[in-house]
């Protein structure tokens, strides 16, 4: 671990927890974009963007419902979305479920649904990525596997479909122009 004057920085605190608070998980996703040298607000790489997402989604996250109740799962789309100007995107997506903080006492605890998504958006559509013609996007679904083995056998299935589908596939091979990282609620 690096430090300056042997204390240890914010990031390098919050890289070394086990844990993160669902509130500072895009901090997390952050942290780990920079650790393979990219810019959150201008990934330029899609292969390195998701390793960075990869390690995301096997990062525990604090507060949130378990993953066999469907509180923590992942997704990838890739598409053109109105709310993104319709320009080509391709989303790397981790979506939790927490439980509403004001229903604490009622017994029965709603949850919210919460999102950390990383956008990587394409100035036209690359070669062979013909994304008019999937119609509205290509999603591989969301994925509720435990973190562990079963998440990372998760993301080699959903690596493998991504290889099936020549449009994805192109957007996947092209440089990024720019890129969004957020967390928002989902529901």
């Amino acid at each position: 671990m690096r430090s300056v004057g042997g204390f240890a920085s914010d990031e390098e605190r919050l890289a070394s927890r086990m844990a993160t608070h669902w509130t500072n998980s895009s901090e997390t996703f952050a942290l780990l974009l920079r650790r393979q040298g990219l810019d959150p607000d201008a990934v330029d790489d899609v292969t390195r963007a998701w390793s960075a997402f990869q390690e995301f989604v096997q990062t525990d996250i604090d507060g949130i419902e378990p993953a066999e109740d469907d509180g923590d799962g992942f997704s990838v789309q890739c598409g053109r979305w109105a709310w993104h100007d319709n320009r080509p995107a391709l989303a790397f997506t981790r979506q939790f479920a927490v439980r509403d903080e004001s229903d604490r006492d009622d017994g029965f605890g709603q949850t919210q649904l919460w999102s950390v998504e990383l956008v990587l958006f394409f100035s036209d559509a690359p070669a062979g990525a013909d994304l008019d013609a999937t119609a509205w996007s290509t999603g591989m679904g969301f994925d509720f596997d435990p973190i562990g083995p079963q998440r990372a056998a998760a993301l080699i299935r959903t690596a493998a479909v991504i290889a099936t589908l020549p449009h994805v596939s192109a957007v996947w091979a092209a440089i990024p122009v720019g890129s969004s990282l957020r967390l928002e609620r989902a529901d």
